[in-house]
């Protein structure tokens, strides 16, 4: 059993496994004991209670109308025990699959393993104890509590725990005893010393030679086979995985090693070829090169017993470990130190094969991204995997692949003493596709000790590279996994970067797209909130925000509240006039002249400071982002040049062809029906006249401007992907409160699928908005970075109304014909894309708020805009 594949079973009895680092989440009804429970078996800090962050936030632990803001609290609070590597024990009904969900998710993005206990205690129990308490919940909330826990029981593991302890009756909460597992990485109290050996590949005789070299008695079988080897002064060796493939022996070399593992005198960590090799031997698909399939020979030679037992081996080895208090990690392809100590599958799969940027080299081989120039942990971690011509310190990190299949060495560390030695290979077993590379240091003797303050070269925070944004390329995100980039596509957004952006120290963050809701497929409108609503229920989101859709253009707008923040938090030297910061559009251009964004972001600073958001969020910069209004303000040439245009010609046209039918019409001619026809679509490009005209008012400067924030996007150290959209929006109120001749507020209304009233309330709301001349409105769940069914769920859908969709679609789209033909429009692209430029985006703020480099975020950012020369239908 791997550190990835630990057991999920019910208990049957009373002692619960936990793991050592885990998210622990009770579930129960009220009045299951489920804060009892939590009192007697954990301590006060491990335990967040859903009432107590009610309390802290309301002063009341009852006020149903703070549970927003606590949960918040709660995740924020957990979020920091996690990252910290500390247990967490969630106190809350957690009935809900999306509060289940929610916490799932904040285990996985901590890389922790989450466990439910779940308290399924009879209702009549449930209700007896609720009576006793002052602040008794309804009785019909907790039979619709257990009634969901029922519902949800069978599902637990697909959601997404590792372990699940369902207790059902007193006597088993009574009787029930935490017992704490340790981690399979965790050897800590190990503390060595040891002799770390790369990747020997059935190199057994150079395995030999070295242990010998390192003071290694070698044990042998009756038959002269060597089947375990002892260091007389106590030492260890531990072997970095891909022991097997492309050498002469790999069986002989499992023997070994396995004899080592058994008599304690070794540790095994898995390799990429040993995870390949288990594979194989299930009879699972996988594709059996020349190496592997002697590999298979060599096992079959032995005998059906050896071949089982190397392949439990195998398949019992660990993907790292932490070893010497903490001081040393070992895996096969390194681990940065996020990583260290954690157990997902994120994790394992790093340990093993480690991160590649999705591009080929001239050998066609994966160029593997360089996480070791990049690492700053204080353990030091030895790895193997990616064959060097020489090991040598980068960053307190080794790599000891010599390549001895190659040709080159077998290369051991001692630690602690910290010193190299290497046997050479007898010959060149196999050859490799691309030469091994040699470090970035000099070369250095063998034996030598280093000192891990000896760095490479490393990139400055701030620099930028041309191979960040060229090419194809992969961005691995983590709430959308990997993105791959066409080198067409990067080629697109390098050209707006180089000619068109702003400032790139400046541009931080581009919003995504925005899909459409899905078609209506009859009647007079293309677009309808009901089509919103089922698509997020399929998605199994309950809890929507309708926002107003502003007719405008998408701004973010970074604000720094010094000149020194600009200086040292983005490198940039502020101007003598104006408040640092800069107002772009969602492709990176500058909004407006220098002397106009000056003049708006002085009025903006002016609000924030009213509003005491700096000491409120403790930042000196905040990234927002906002529309800007009225249209004309950012599209005034293209609304001349295309509807101005378009109207004006229709209607010159139109005119006088009416003119003409009438004449006819007195001529005694019969063509009612053609001018009716004709009036008709007249009376449409009178409409599309009206519609575009709506959305522009006059504008001088700044005076007419204004902007309208729907999300505060990151401030220092924070990134507010997960906060839920009322609380963006209140903090948006506030500004418009400041100053409401900058801002304005963004109306809205909150929709709970499960409530009819809310539903019908939302949408003829919607329909009020579109009468009125509105655009329509978004619909978004309420939380922005959430996970369905399918993985990521798209943060918003726009329903647009009937007479907005005119400036889309032309004035004649609600021809019936017309419109039959656009009920086929596919949606397909365009929502794949607002995924992965959504997925980007997040991924760009946690990097901001991290504190990473810039051209990290620019990885993000040119992504999101080489993804926007997709050839995805604008109308949409």
């Amino acid at each position: 059993m791997t550190e990835t594949e630990d057991a999920n079973t019910d208990p049957t009895g009373t002692e619960l496994e936990l793991p050592e680092l885990a998210l622990i989440v009770l579930v129960g009804a009220s009045g299951s004991g489920k804060s009892t429970f939590a009192a007697r078996h954990f301590a006060h800090t491990q335990v967040l209670s859903s009432d107590h962050c009610r309390a802290m936030v309301a002063d009341d632990p009852t006020d149903q109308d703070a549970t927003a803001d606590a949960f918040e609290v709660l995740h924020h609070i957990a979020g920091k025990r996690l990252a910290a590597g500390r247990v967490t024990v969630v106190d809350a009904t957690n009935v809900h699959n999306h509060a289940r969900q929610s916490l799932i998710r904040l285990a996985r993005e901590h890389d922790v393993l989450p466990v439910a206990v779940v308290l399924d205690m009879p209702e009549s129990l449930c209700l007896r104890r609720n009576a006793e308490r002052p602040d008794a919940p309804d009785p019909g909330v907790v039979r619709r509590q257990r009634k969901d826990l029922r519902h949800s029981l069978r599902g637990l593991r697909r959601e997404g725990f590792r372990r699940v302890h369902v207790l059902r009756s007193e006597s088993e909460v009574d009787s029930a005893e935490p017992r704490w597992t340790r981690l399979f990485n965790n050897r800590r109290a190990d503390t060595g010393p040891f002799d770390v050996i790369g990747d020997v590949h059935g190199c057994r005789v150079e395995l030999e030679a070295l242990l010998r070299e390192l003071g290694y008695r070698l044990r042998h079988d009756a038959d002269g086979n060597a089947v375990d080897a002892e260091h007389p002064a106590g030492r260890r060796a531990i072997l970095l995985g891909d022991l097997v493939d492309r050498g002469p022996d790999s069986a002989g070399t499992l023997r070994l090693v396995m004899g080592m593992a058994e008599s304690g005198n070794a540790l095994v960590i898995i390799g990429n070829h040993e995870h390949k090799l288990v594979k194989a031997l299930d009879g699972r698909k996988v594709r059996i090169s020349e190496s592997l399939r002697e590999t298979l020979d060599q096992l079959d030679g032995l005998g059906a017993d050896f071949r089982r037992r190397a392949r439990d081996f195998c398949d019992g080895l660990t993907a790292h470990y932490v070893l010497d208090g903490g001081n040393l990690v070992v895996a096969h392809a390194g681990l940065p130190e996020r990583y260290q100590g954690r157990a997902s599958g994120r994790v394992r799969a790093f340990a093993m094969y480690g991160d590649t940027t999705g591009e080929t080299d001239e050998w066609g081989l994966p160029v593997r991204y360089p996480w070791a120039k990049d690492y700053r942990g204080s353990a030091t971690v030895l790895y193997g995997h990616t064959p060097v011509a020489e090991a040598e310190w980068v960053n307190n990190t080794m790599c000891l692949d010599t390549g001895c299949v190659f040709g080159g060495e077998l290369t051991a560390l001692r630690y602690p003493e910290r010193q190299t030695v290497s046997v050479p290979a007898e010959r060149t077993y196999s050859e490799p596709v691309r030469p091994m590379r040699v470090g970035d240091s000099a070369a250095r003797d063998g034996n030598e000790r280093h000192d891990p303050a000896e760095r490479t070269p490393r990139r400055e925070p701030g620099t930028l590279d041309l191979g960040d944004v060229s090419g194809r390329r992969v961005v691995h995100t983590g709430h959308h996994g990997r993105v791959t980039i066409g080198a067409e596509q990067s080629a697109a957004a390098l050209e707006v970067l180089s000619r068109f952006a702003i400032d790139p120290r400046l541009l931080l963050y581009l919003p995504p797209t925005m899909p459409p809701c899905s078609t209506v497929t009859e009647g007079e409108l293309l677009e309808h909130p009901e089509r919103a609503f089922a698509e997020y229920q399929h998605q199994g989101v309950r809890e929507l925000v309708c926002q107003e859709k502003h007719m405008g253009s998408r701004a973010v707008v970074l604000l720094c509240r010094d000149d020194r923040t600009a200086r040292e938090r983005f490198g940039v030297d502020p101007r003598p006039s104006g408040t640092p910061g800069t107002i772009h559009t969602r492709t990176g251009r500058a909004f407006f002249d220098e002397a106009t964004s000056a003049a708006l972001l002085a009025r903006i600073h002016a609000a924030v400071g009213r509003t005491g958001l700096w000491e409120e969020l403790d930042t000196d910069w905040l990234l927002l982002d906002t529309e800007l209004l009225p249209w004309n303000a950012k599209a005034a040439g293209l609304i001349d040049e295309r509807y101005a245009g378009t109207a004006t010609a229709a209607e010159s046209t139109l005119r006088s062809t009416l003119r003409g039918l009438r004449e006819a019409e007195r001529r005694g001619v019969d063509v009612a029906a053609l001018r009716a026809r004709f009036e008709t679509r007249y009376t449409d490009v009178e409409r599309f006249r009206t519609a575009y005209r709506s959305y522009c008012h006059p504008v001088d400067g700044t005076e007419g401007v204004r902007l309208a924030p729907f999300r505060l996007l990151a401030s220092e150290g924070r990134a507010y992907s997960e906060t839920e959209q009322e609380w963006h929006l209140a903090t948006a109120d506030r500004l418009a409160a400041a100053d409401p001749g900058v801002f304005r507020t963004t109306r809205r209304r909150t929709v709970d699928i499960d409530d009819a009233g809310s539903v019908t309330a939302a949408t003829e709301w919607w329909e009020e908005l579109t009468a009125e001349g509105g655009e329509g409105m978004v619909v978004k769940p309420r939380t922005a970075a959430l996970r369905g069914r399918n993985g990521l769920i798209q943060p918003g859908v726009k329903v647009r109304g009937r007479e907005y969709l005119r400036l889309v679609y032309g004035p004649e789209y609600t021809e019936p014909h017309n419109l039959e033909r656009l009920r086929k429009r596919s949606l397909g692209r365009k929502r794949s894309l607002a995924l992965r430029e959504h997925g980007l985006g997040l991924e760009a703020l946690d990097r901001l708020a991290g504190g990473e480099p810039l051209w990290r975020l620019h990885e993000c950012v040119s992504a999101v805009l080489a993804l926007e020369s997709d050839p995805v239908d604008p109308r949409l």
